[in-house]
Order: C-alpha cells, then structure tokens, then sequence
C-alpha cells in the first residue's frame, strides 16, 4: 500500500477528527505493549534500529551499515526480523539460496547476504536461535515499539524528505507513538538524506546525518534508464540514479512490498526496450521478481554514509562492550 497524501506535512487537519477514536486506539495499544512488557536478555548485546513512524524510513541501510561496522570490529552479529511480506512464521533462519521474498520477506533476503538473519513474529525467539548459532550481538531491525527484548542501543532513524509527515499518529498520520516520547526510549537518531522541511529537535541525543551513495553507479552514468521501484520512498531510488548521472527516461512506482506478477514486468521490458533504456530496480525490489524473469535486470546498490563515523562508531562501541 502507499502513504495516503493526508499524511504529509502541513496535511491532515481535515482527517484528524473523524479518525480520533483510531488514532486514541492506536495510542492505548502501544502504552498498553510498553507497559506490559517484559524483556527478555538474550545475554548479548541488543542493537535496535527503529522508527517513530510507518513506512520506509531508511532502516535496512543502516542495518546492513551496523553489521558492516560490527563484522569489522570482529564481532559476530546476527540481524532479527519480523520478515514483513512473507509467510513464515518462525523461528527461521534465512538461506538466500533456498528461500524466496514470500516466505521470508524482501528485506531479509537483502541483509542476509551480509550477517546472518533471522525471521519470525516471536523476536524472542529469534534471538535464542541466533545466540544459539553462535552470534555475539543482535541487530534488530525495526521492534523499537515492541519490548520482548533488553536493547543495549535503540536509534531512531528519520527520512530527511519525510520527517514526521503531518505529525499526527496512525491513522491520521504516519506517527506511531508522540516523538518525545520516542526520543526518551533512544540513544540516538540517524537522519537519512537531505532534509527538505522542518525536523522534530533530537534534544540531548546524538545526531546523525546520513546520504546513500550509489555502488558502482559509474557504469549508468549518462545511459537511458527506466527505473522502477516498489519501496516506501522510491523517490529515494531516483535520486539515486540522478546521483549515479542516469538519464532517466520512465519510472514506474509501485506499492511498498509490492509482489510483481509475470505481466507486470514483461510490460516494465516493453517499455524499456521502446525507450532504448537499461532496465533498472532495487535490490529489495529484484529479490521479489520472478527468478524466471530477472535476466536482464540490473540493480543499483546503495551505501549508508555518515557525516560523522567516528563518533558513530564511539556510540556503536561503547554499547557492545557496556
């Protein structure tokens, strides 16, 4: 599904009355999961990377950066998922090789080609699989709301081009809980691209900026492309490519998660091939294209880099060795 346009900043003013009674709902079953809540230590260190609001904030390239940095450092992280879009219902380790985006999800098979990764709805669960197989950290990729387990760090991370949105909780606006009252559990915040409006105050918490730079994007660089994307922000995507020096010729956008049936991308082929354009996607997207039909479909990568990493890798540091 995609963000309804009430959603955006300086929006929703409208909705907000009729959806109250949704809206308070929502609000008394996330203080009712905090509440209640009572965490479990896996006995190593828990990373959480999170968001205060729904949709695509930016947090898998943060993920998949924090295991970077943590591989790195000879630490043997393992990456727990919800495995949003996919069937299984775990505790299950994900093998690219054997498992496909409707099981596991799209976003699972993406970090699993960097740390091992772990699918379920009980995170629990997956973190006494994951410590069980060895691992000596835990990334948790989203679950900043949910308290089955004791975080040694929770970040927030913030889209620079969406920010809160219209401010208001889901469903009159993208919101999962007040930002204060989100910034009191984190220590930290990551702001993912440019911003192009007003930002909520990170008060006395470390603040991080950070841009996604194209891999390998030299090789796009003044070609016709017809991108298309199915992700929460595929503006994102596009600027990838503009970054990368593309000439961008079509670009077709889906719902996040979208499944994309065999006549969808032959008509995405068509398309490309009247255009004379290299046919381009996301990582995240590809992994939930037919495997029969990925031939001939490139993908840009991208890379999360921070504008302050030495500091970021203090923060990263002291929260494994605390």
């Amino acid at each position: 599904m995609r963000a309804p346009e009430f959603w955006q900043a300086g929006r929703g003013a409208l909705a907000a009355p009729l959806l109250a009674p949704a809206t308070a709902l929502w609000q008394w079953a996330t203080h009712r999961r905090l509440r209640r809540g009572r965490p479990y230590d896996p006995g190593v260190p828990v990373l959480c990377i999170g968001n205060a609001t729904v949709g695509g904030s930016g947090k898998t390239p943060l993920v998949l950066l924090l295991a970077r940095l943590l591989a790195a450092r000879g630490h043997r992280p393992a990456i727990l998922s919800r495995g949003y879009g996919g069937r299984a219902a775990g505790p299950l380790r994900v093998l690219p090789d054997r498992h496909g985006a409707d099981l596991v999800g799209d976003e699972p098979l993406e970090l699993a080609a960097v740390a091992a990764t772990y699918v379920g709805r009980e995170r629990t669960a997956l973190a006494r699989m994951a410590v069980a197989d060895g691992a000596g950290c835990l990334i948790l990729d989203d679950g900043f709301q949910d308290p089955a387990l004791v975080k040694r760090l929770s970040l927030l991370v913030l889209d620079g081009g969406a920010g809160l949105g219209n401010g208001r909780i889901v469903p009159a606006g993208p919101c999962r809980e007040p930002w204060d009252e989100a910034l009191a559990r984190a220590h930290g915040v990551v702001v993912g691209g440019p911003p192009t409006g007003p930002l909520p105050a990170a008060g006395d918490r470390p603040l991080f900026h950070g841009r996604l730079l194209p891999i390998d994007g030299a090789r796009l660089a003044g070609c016709a492309v017809a991108a298309f994307a199915g992700i929460g922000r595929p503006a994102k995507f596009f600027a990838s490519l503009d970054d990368a020096g593309a000439r961008l010729v079509r670009r077709d956008v889906f719902g996040d998660h979208h499944a994309y049936r065999p006549g969808e991308v032959r008509r995405l082929r068509a398309e490309a091939g009247r255009l004379g354009a290299r046919l381009v996607t996301t990582r995240k997207d590809w992994v939930r294209l037919p495997p029969a039909l990925r031939h001939g479909i490139e993908v840009l990568d991208v890379t999360l880099v921070l504008d302050d990493p030495v500091a970021f890798d203090r923060l990263l540091a002291a929260a494994v060795a605390g």
